[in-house]
């Protein structure tokens, strides 16, 4: 899938919180979003995924335009969205939750089970448990794993290693290395080094606006802890 977005402005009320925000992502690789707290990087995923409106510009898959998409749509498009905190449905188990995205993108199926399985092990062992039971990073592993039973074509990541522990984070960094080739990969990390491992290009926010884009192993590690560190 080719992903871009061109000029996306968005308003909260009279507040302008993105400006003229424009990037691409090719087939198959990872976009980092990289930027201090409170630079918009959020509020530009929930754009992405129609959570929150435009107000000007436009978003692309494959050359069609998807900005006045409603988000269930665009999840049918092939956008899947692991969002901040996970949102996992912590009264459900770990089966059931995985179960659910499947079958509201009619991809369920034992081989699409047994794939999520195989990619997050420590799943088989929950699988009954409750959702709400779980570590927090097992929570975001099943987070990931329900965004995938969909079969995006696109996933969009936001802080996927906040509060988890490192040999965890070193796990997720993995699975996701392996996604890239296959699926494109959109992350906003705070993380820099799990962000660095995994990106082909990045784009840096402040105020709502690109101030630095370009190729990951053209980049300086300093470069881009200048624009991160508070």
């Amino acid at each position: 899938m080719r992903f871009r977005v061109e000029s996306l402005d968005q308003h909260y009320g009279s507040a302008q919180v993105l400006r003229q925000v424009g990037f691409e992502i090719a087939p198959g690789e990872c976009l980092a979003v990289l930027g201090r707290n409170g630079a918009g990087k959020t509020t530009l995923l929930k754009c992405l995924m129609g959570v929150l409106p435009v107000s000007r510009g436009r978003v692309l898959v494959d050359d069609t335009e998807i900005s006045g998409w409603a988000s269930h749509r665009r999840s049918a498009a092939g956008l899947a969205y692991v969002p901040q905190g996970r949102e996992i449905f912590a009264e459900l188990t770990v089966g059931e939750n995985i179960e659910a995205a499947a079958r509201a993108h009619g991809t369920f199926s034992a081989e699409v089970v047994e794939e999520m399985v195989e990619l997050f092990p420590v799943l088989k062992q929950m699988w009954r448990r409750p959702g709400g039971a779980l570590s927090g990073g097992q929570q975001q592993q099943l987070a990931i794993a329900r965004a995938l039973v969909t079969r995006p074509g696109l996933l969009i990541l936001d802080e996927p290693t906040e509060g988890i522990q490192p040999n965890l984070v070193a796990a997720i960094r993995d699975i996701l290395a392996a996604l890239k080739g296959k699926i494109s990969l959109l992350l906003v990390e705070q993380y820099l080094d799990f962000a660095i491992s995994l990106a082909d290009a990045f784009v840096v926010l402040s105020r709502g606006t690109v101030v630095e884009a370009g190729r990951m192993q053209s980049s300086s590690r300093e470069l881009l802890t200048r624009y991160i560190s508070i």
